[in-house]
């Protein structure tokens, strides 16, 4: 898929979200410069996930992991920031633990992109309709693990201050909302 398929930068609707922590669940308290991104409808709504995968893998910002909905379950990673394109279906989700007065609920379709920095707690709350998957992905030689924010994960925790931030955007590639105004 071109560059040029995907909405032009001049005319992307980005939402930019800080969120605070939530009892173990340190969102983006770590890093506030690293906020939750959303690009609302960045790929054509036609996309594939074949097409997503081709295209990440041509900007060479992150590598895909998988094709998969999103887990009922609160959690968030601390060893990797992750992309999460989505390839199918619309669905209603959490960011942030679905207790906390700060976190971001959100209807997300096919073609919105939602960075997710290290820390930030997600989860599904509804499939709207059925079928809703996305192409997750992270950085090159970085691996992802599961947090739930609870107790004992606090070593894993302090090492998200560690890491380091993409040094091109996963779709937009230099000029990207990831790299540009953060």
């Amino acid at each position: 898929m071109p560059l040029s398929s995907l909405t032009p930068l001049s005319t992307l609707r980005i939402s930019r979200h800080q969120i605070p922590a939530y009892h173990l669940i340190p969102n983006t308290s770590l890093a506030p410069n690293r906020p939750l991104l959303i690009y609302h409808s960045a790929f054509p709504r036609a996309v594939t996930a074949s097409a997503i995968e081709s295209h990440l893998s041509t900007i060479g910002a992150v590598v895909p992991a998988w094709r998969y909905t999103m887990y009922s379950t609160t959690h968030f990673h601390s060893t990797a920031h992750e992309v999460l394109c989505i390839s199918r279906g619309k669905a209603r989700l959490c960011f942030g633990g679905e207790e906390n007065s700060g976190r971001v609920e959100e209807v997300l379709e096919r073609g919105d992109v939602v960075i997710v920095p290290a820390g930030v707690g997600h989860r599904l709350l509804e499939d709207l309709g059925g079928g809703f998957e996305m192409v997750g992905s992270y950085e090159e030689g970085k691996s992802w693990d599961m947090c739930y924010g609870k107790k004992g994960e606090e070593e894993k925790v302090e090492q998200i201050k560690g890491l380091g931030w993409f040094r091109k955007d996963p779709v937009y590639g230099d000029e990207g909302p990831a790299v540009k105004g953060n």
